[in-house]
């Protein structure tokens, strides 16, 4: 059973000072809840890369091939006499090519979109009203109680306000 370590602080100035200490100590993942958008963030915690792109790039490919091989497979099932012309020609395909590669990609980028904000939440999140209100929340997973002790040295050596013992179920 993993623990969560649970500072709230009243500057965002200080939660993101102890965010980067916890990063800095080896702490995987420490995350950070604001009321408000913080300035600097991304080179304290680092910047995560976005996968919606792949979604939308993938999606655009299968659509594409898909199109023209609906196309081009329904011109080989029926033929119609084409006066010595090819039965597969591709400027009067593109047309459902195209189609079908912008409806695909825009569906898989709706997909990823929905993925990567991990939507409907497939497990519990750590959330605290008060970082919604007026306090800044930084949380770090400890995987025994050695580690909850480190980070809630750093949290209090930071300036955290209160630090809680979270423990997740199921883990």
């Amino acid at each position: 059973m993993a623990t969560n370590a649970l500072g709230l602080f009243h500057a965002p100035a200080t939660a993101l000072a102890a965010a980067g200490e916890l990063k800095g100590a080896g702490f995987a993942r420490p995350s950070l809840m604001s009321p408000i958008p913080i300035e600097g963030v991304e080179e304290v915690l680092g910047e995560n890369k976005s996968v919606i792109k792949r979604f939308t790039f993938f999606g655009a490919i299968f659509g594409g091939v898909s199109g023209f091989l609906l196309a081009a497979g329904t011109a080989v099932l029926y033929v119609h006499p084409t006066g010595g012309r090819p039965i597969i020609t591709i400027p009067p395909f593109l047309i459902i090519t195209y189609e079908l590669t912008i409806l695909c990609g825009i569906l898989a980028t709706v997909l990823g979109f929905f993925i990567s904000s991990r939507f409907p939440a497939i497990r519990e999140r750590v959330y605290v009203p008060e970082a919604a209100v007026d306090k800044f929340a930084v949380t770090v997973v400890c995987d025994d109680t050695e580690s909850f002790r480190r980070a809630e040295a750093i949290l209090r050596g930071a300036g955290a306000e209160e630090i809680r013992e979270l423990t997740e179920e199921g883990s």
